[in-house]
């Protein structure tokens, strides 16, 4: 094809008309398209050059593309939590809850340890305020999550961040907390989140069925779940001293402080590791 010729088949192609306004804006964005017009205008490109640049044929992939990849990722650990959302559903029908109730703990709250010991502090006739504050004590790492993964997600739009806050669990955090600006995919994040939602609520609803028909779920041993979720979640992220130091104080205060008996076991357990951690971490880099 002569030059001139393939000039006039480029313009054409980016026109506004045959794109759409929104999407021309875009499109002369992309660098690639710019590398293809030039070639093009020089003579060194082919008619059906331009029509198969890479950028625009996957733009419509990509989103449902990352959005599988992460609703794969996250299918072990959501099947793994199987026995831990049945027994949330029949612990909140064995404290009296109505099915409705004990299914809008995980529709609302959607946080397992917090659902579990609010059900066992209702159960033992706990008051709200003290509820409230132990659930906001379990549940206070989502805000160290939420300030580790802000880099990544205060560029997106009020409706991705509240969406995305929502649906931030330990297991979200494990699979996108290593991803930097340019790694991070808010689909990706979006298919973990959802896809754990959806099982984490399809759980509790059979633990409710089950609870009601089989009662005593609670006393099989399906609670040690919780620790063997975790314990999927920590191992591989072990990588260094400061970690190791951390984990290892947890596990130590956490057996230590339920022997004795103290109401606060899990927090304190858990704000001594990251001290040791933390500490540990400076040391080491002093070293350095």
């Amino acid at each position: 094809m002569p030059a001139r010729a393939g000039a006039r088949a480029t313009d054409s192609l980016i026109a506004p008309g045959y794109l759409g306004g929104a999407r021309f804006g875009a499109l002369l964005k992309c660098p690639v398209v710019h590398k293809c017009s030039r070639q093009t205008r020089g003579g060194l490109a082919k008619s059906a050059s331009f029509s198969l640049c890479p950028s625009l044929m996957s733009d419509h992939l990509l989103p449902r593309a990352a959005f599988l990849r992460g609703a794969v990722a996250i299918m072990p650990l959501s099947l793994a939590t199987a026995p831990w959302g049945l027994l949330a559903g029949s612990m909140a029908i064995e404290a009296n809850l109505t099915p409705l109730q004990g299914q809008g703990l995980s529709s609302i709250v959607f946080a397992g340890a917090a659902q579990l010991v609010a059900i066992g502090m209702l159960k033992g006739g706990a008051g709200i305020f003290s509820i409230l504050l132990t659930t906001a004590l379990l549940t206070s790492q989502h805000l160290l999550y939420g300030m580790s993964m802000r880099s990544v997600i205060s560029p997106l739009s009020g409706r991705w961040r509240v969406g995305l806050g929502f649906l931030l669990t330990d297991e979200l955090f494990a699979l996108t907390s290593q991803h930097d600006k340019q790694q991070f995919n808010r689909w990706y994040a979006l298919g973990v989140g959802l896809t754990f939602y959806i099982a984490w609520n399809l759980f509790t609803l059979a633990g409710i069925v089950l609870g009601r028909s089989i009662p005593g779920l609670e006393h099989l041993g399906l609670d040690f779940s919780i620790a063997a979720t975790f314990i999927a979640l920590i191992t591989p992220v072990v990588r260094n001293v400061p970690t190791v130091v951390c984990v290892a104080v947890s596990l130590f205060c956490s057996v230590l402080f339920s022997y004795w008996q103290l109401g606060s076991a899990l927090v304190l357990s858990g704000l001594a590791g990251m001290t040791a951690g933390f500490l540990c971490n400076k040391l080491y880099r002093g070293r350095e």
